[in-house]
């Protein structure tokens, strides 16, 4: 019985024993890191404090050339911590607006004078509306006037893209401005083409040009178009602004040939190869520092631009040559006219 009681106690010493060898330790919470979250970027929030810059679009404008100027302005506006709004037209309302800064009105005139003298501390800027002179808070964009530039365009670019350089311009007879452009689609075709000899033995030389009479009946033109078309094989035509109405140039387009202009009628007439147009975007985008600025009377010329590109007629490689060329022309560093 005392065994049995011995080993009794020594089997829980020992028990106890093997419990309680390891001495135990406070085990410590594990450390939490910090993450560092960046702040988020400040953002200007624009509020009825925040100045304001309208843009005034036409009601009837097509949607393409709409959402165009509306990027135009809101990205100069967002740029310049300025809120921006489009209207069809401009109300006493909006003039009462002590936030307003910047008007941009595109025709018909909304009444840009007017409302300017009502309010000197808005800058406006009048693109392509006729009859408004750059003086006090009105500035324009001058309506183009470079004749020469576009015709000697035409003329490089018809001279790339027809065989035998056979390319041709219609321009009115004794109009001073109109001789200097028929001069510079000359050089234009020459400066691609040397001097323009085709591969063929051919009595026309190219480019050629025929003269309408100034007081012709402009119902008549087709038939000086045909002189060209017709006798004298021309196979691209650049027709001077004066000259080119909607009917003419439909007619012409409906001839097979290929055409370029300043101002592409609609619908687009057969075989329009591009228009060479003033690029009214980058001209706000010039005038824009000195209107916010407060700097008004700008009288701003809008540079030359391409627009209407048929590239299955003017591939992308040939277009570049082109632009590169506007771009030159634009630079002064290609003469359009004289030796």
């Amino acid at each position: 019985m005392r065994v049995k009681q011995f080993f009794f106690i020594f089997l829980t010493i020992v028990i106890l024993t093997a419990c309680g060898g390891d001495e135990l330790t406070e085990v410590p919470p594990p450390t939490v890191v910090p993450s560092h979250t960046p702040p988020p970027t400040a953002t200007t929030i624009p509020t009825l404090s925040t100045p304001l810059a309208l843009l005034i679009l036409p009601a009837n404008i097509d949607q393409p050339t709409s959402d165009l100027y509306q990027k135009t302005v809101y990205d100069l506006a967002l740029a310049s911590g300025f809120r921006f709004q489009v209207r069809n037209g401009i109300t006493p309302q909006d003039l009462a607006d002590p936030n307003l800064k910047v008007v941009i009105a595109l025709p018909p005139d909304p009444g840009v004078v007017n409302y300017a003298a009502t309010a000197p501390n808005v800058q406006f800027l009048a693109v392509n509306i006729p009859d408004i002179t750059a003086g006090g808070n009105v500035s324009v964009l001058a309506p183009n006037t470079q004749d020469e530039l576009p015709a000697f365009l035409a003329g490089y670019t018809l001279a790339m893209l027809i065989d035998e350089y056979r390319v041709g311009m219609l321009y009115p007879e004794g109009n001073p401005a109109a001789t200097n452009a028929a001069a510079a689609f000359e050089n234009g075709a020459h400066y691609y083409c040397g001097l323009c000899d085709g591969i063929y033995i051919d009595p026309i030389e190219y480019p050629t040009f025929q003269a309408i009479p100034a007081n012709e009946d402009p119902a008549k033109f087709g038939g000086y178009a045909s002189i060209l078309i017709t006798e004298q094989r021309v196979a691209g035509l650049y027709i001077y602004p004066s000259l080119a109405s909607d009917d003419f140039l439909s007619y012409v387009g409906s001839q097979g040939v290929y055409l370029i202009g300043t101002s592409r009628p609609e619908p687009r007439p057969g075989g329009w190869v591009m228009t060479i147009t003033p690029d009214t975007i980058k001209a706000i985008q010039t005038a824009w520092p000195q209107l916010i600025a407060g700097q008004g009377g700008q009288s701003v010329q809008s540079p030359l631009g391409i627009s209407d590109v048929d590239t299955g007629i003017l591939s992308e490689a040939k277009l570049r040559v082109v632009q590169e060329t506007l771009d030159a022309l634009i630079a002064g560093r290609i003469r359009t006219t004289g030796p």
